[in-house]
């Protein structure tokens, strides 16, 4: 019985462990479906052959999403970020993007912000449209040069903390399972 609740104890510190890398990188395992107003948007997921659906590159060496016009590039992190880059001079006209992540995040999306607007202008619109989907315009965006990125963070709501009490009871179980292997020696 003691091996058992030596395997217990490890299983409890594996679970919280995985717990805390899950809050780290909140993106690391999801898979996302976008939508782009002016006109397909092509993902890393096919080799940009056309399908609108891509899971995180793996490997962080290119953007998870190219628009087929080849105006923008939507890079993804595991952490929650998410840069943008102008590919050519920007047009004026209508462009936003749409992100779906599906049942594939831990939590539902609560904020979706401005982090570093690099050498652009203006303003992006960024929008929460639900738990699992956001939305950025960059019409009004001023892109300064090719290749400008602009970088933006979503949030996702916090994993509940567990209570004093449940580490407690977790630990009065551990301690009753012992003693009762104790006594059955």
């Amino acid at each position: 019985m003691h091996l058992t609740l030596r395997k217990a104890a490890a299983a409890a510190c594996l679970l919280l462990a995985t717990g805390a890398a899950q809050a780290a990188d909140p993106l690391q395992h999801a898979v996302i479906s976008a939508s782009y107003s002016a006109g397909a948007i092509l993902g890393i997921g096919d080799d940009y052959a056309g399908s609108p659906v891509s899971g995180l590159d793996p490997l962080d060496t290119s953007v998870e999403f190219f628009t087929a016009d080849a105006l923008f590039g939507f890079d993804f992190a595991p952490d929650g970020h998410l840069t943008i880059y102008n590919n050519l001079a920007i047009p004026a006209g209508s462009y936003s993007a749409s992100f779906d992540f599906g049942a594939t995040l831990g939590a539902a999306i609560t904020g979706f912000n401005v982090v570093d607007a690099g050498v652009t202008g203006g303003t992006p619109v960024l929008t929460v449209v639900d738990g699992h989907t956001i939305r950025i315009d960059l019409s009004a965006v001023e892109w300064n040069g090719d290749y400008s990125p602009l970088q933006t963070a979503i949030t996702l709501q916090a994993a509940p903390v567990p209570e004093p009490a449940t580490v407690s009871m977790l630990a009065a179980g551990l301690l009753g399972l012992a003693l009762r292997a104790r006594r059955r020696r």
